[in-house]
């Protein structure tokens, strides 16, 4: 799981999961610094983030690591704090936390399963917008860029707990749009579609769930890299998009529109 919170002040007075070592999460975290922006990148795998973190202190770029689960209240406080106390505050957040399921059909679904996804997909972003948004506040603005999904525009791309999951980030996103447009805060979103990073699916593909979504992944489209994602990600945190706010940005190579 990955969040990354970014500081510009420098510059302008998972199991299957995105991380920051790795996927979109690390390509994320090295384009905002290369282009002189500060990085707090937080993960659950301590030598992924560390990798990251080192990858780009030595081409010149500012960051610090912290891990932990972002699940976890306690852990998500320590990222935004390390964030104040080392940079001042947080211009920006990307919440790119996520785990994938077993493609489980509804009646299968454990509860275990359920929790666990929702918590991780969903309860993580929410935790870390909630604690970050103080300081945004205070500051006049900043923004808010979360990793939703393909699954989250339709229901037959995953399984029925992170569909549910990644639906919930959508709204989420425009929620948080709506509420604090007025305080200069934008929240948007991307949805990959299919990216080459470490997350697996586990899956019996004989179970009730995958067999009925297989048919949907014929025109899945060409699977992107994820400096790709990283390019969308940047596009929305930058003033570039300075009115693209409560934004679902398809990153799929034209699957949502099949």
């Amino acid at each position: 799981m990955d969040g990354v919170l970014h500081d510009r002040r420098s510059e302008r007075t998972q199991r299957g999961r995105h991380r920051t070592g790795s996927g979109i999460g690390r390509a994320t975290a090295l384009a905002f610094a290369a282009q002189g922006d500060r990085v707090v990148a937080a993960d659950l795998d301590p030598d992924g983030v560390a990798a990251t973190v080192g990858e780009i202190e030595r081409a010149g770029g500012t960051a610090v690591a912290v891990t932990g689960d972002l699940s976890e209240q306690a852990v998500v406080d320590r990222v935004a704090a390390t964030a104040v106390e080392r940079f001042g505050g947080v211009d920006v957040l990307v919440n790119n936390a996520g785990i994938m399921d077993s493609m489980s059909a509804l009646a299968d679904v454990g509860d275990a399963e359920w929790e666990r996804l929702i918590r991780v997909n969903l309860t993580a972003p929410f935790l870390l917008t909630r604690a970050v948004l103080p300081h945004m506040l205070a500051a006049g603005g900043g923004a808010v860029v979360n990793t939703a999904s393909e699954a989250a525009l339709r229901g037959s791309a995953a399984g029925a707990a992170y569909t549910a999951s990644k639906h919930g980030v959508v709204g989420l996103t425009k929620s948080l749009a709506v509420m604090y447009r007025k305080n200069g805060i934008r929240s948007n979103a991307i949805c990959p579609g299919g990216t080459a990073t470490a997350i697996a699916v586990e899956a019996d593909r004989t179970a009730h769930g995958p067999a009925a979504i297989g048919p949907h992944f014929v025109n899945l489209g060409r699977v992107s890299r994820p400096e790709e994602q990283a390019a969308a990600i940047l596009f929305l945190a930058s003033d570039a998009a300075s009115n693209v706010n409560g934004a679902i940005l398809p990153v799929d190579d034209g699957w949502s529109a099949v």
